[in-house]
């Protein structure tokens, strides 16, 4: 990791300042709040990977940010690049504990998912989807465009590190693909990215209390109906690609108990997908 006080000619962008630290730590690290400590560095691989491994030293409520990552990965190991200081790259180390049984975790991402959208569309300004399980979308010229992806790993027995990558004020030249997309092409009212990340963080020790003081339970927490109601893939055709080179094509008519998407086939039969790539086959109804 490189520390965010190094010399780094890149901060030549202008449109790109670096994070306000000392700023960023007044807001957050308050007493009470869920948030123990924020570092921010200038580059490094993975946040992801860089704070499982401090895990076991460090307390719940650790966020880690890059100004810059060189090896971000998604889900199935997909890599996540971009322009150093054009999105928001974090980690945050969370211990749900006793409160949480463990088959309630993999509500976590999901969870995520809520908080981040929340957060950025009363900071930004932009209406944000979400794509089951993990994706932040945003529509860009009539187009719906991935605009962030959120990655959970156990980090022991007792540790979930929670990750994400949010495009803030990537532009048009710098999609890593055409189906790409950011809040600033998004026309987001703002991509100051301190309140940006502020709203986010909040919205997520919000979410998180919730859940956790409900036991994890995802409907009595409203987690369940929230992550409904902001899910661009509910009531569309959708194929599943699932593990072991399958495939299941149907519509996807629910969010089950345990985050699970409900397809419903063309026989009328329905199955529930725990893990996959799902593709939009046709607009929301």
């Amino acid at each position: 990791m490189t520390p965010q006080n190094a010399p780094d000619s890149r901060w030549s962008d202008l449109d790109r300042p670096p994070l306000n630290v000392a700023a960023l730590r007044r807001a957050l690290l308050v007493p009470g709040s869920l948030w123990t400590s924020l570092d921010v560095v200038t580059s490094t691989g993975s946040t992801n990977s860089d704070l499982a491994a401090l895990a076991t030293s460090r307390p719940e409520g650790a966020v880690l940010i890059a100004e810059e990552q060189t090896a971000g990965r998604g889900r199935l190991d997909r890599s996540w690049t971009a322009p150093a200081r054009s999105g928001l790259f974090l980690s945050v180390l969370l211990r749900p504990g006793t409160d949480v049984p463990v088959a309630r975790w993999g509500w976590m991402a999901l969870l995520t998912g809520v908080a981040a959208a929340t957060g950025l569309a009363k900071a930004a300004g932009v209406d944000m989807s979400l794509k089951w399980p993990n994706d932040l979308m945003v529509t860009v010229g009539g187009e719906e465009r991935k605009a962030g992806g959120i990655l959970a790993e156990r980090a022991g027995d007792e540790a979930v590190v929670v990750g994400m990558g949010i495009n803030v004020s990537l532009r048009a030249d710098e999609l890593p693909v055409p189906t790409a997309g950011s809040l600033g092409l998004a026309n987001a009212v703002s991509t100051d990215r301190d309140p940006l990340l502020r709203a986010v963080l909040r919205s997520l020790e919000r979410w998180y209390g919730d859940w956790r003081a409900a036991g994890g339970d995802p409907g009595a927490s409203g987690l369940q109906a929230a992550y409904a109601a902001g899910c661009s893939t509910l009531g569309r055709e959708v194929r599943a690609e699932l593990p072991g080179a399958r495939s299941l094509t149907g519509e996807a008519v629910a969010l089950d108990g345990d985050g699970r998407l409900v397809l419903r086939t063309g026989d009328g039969e329905r199955h529930a997908v725990s893990a996959g790539d799902i593709v939009h086959l046709r607009p929301a109804t």
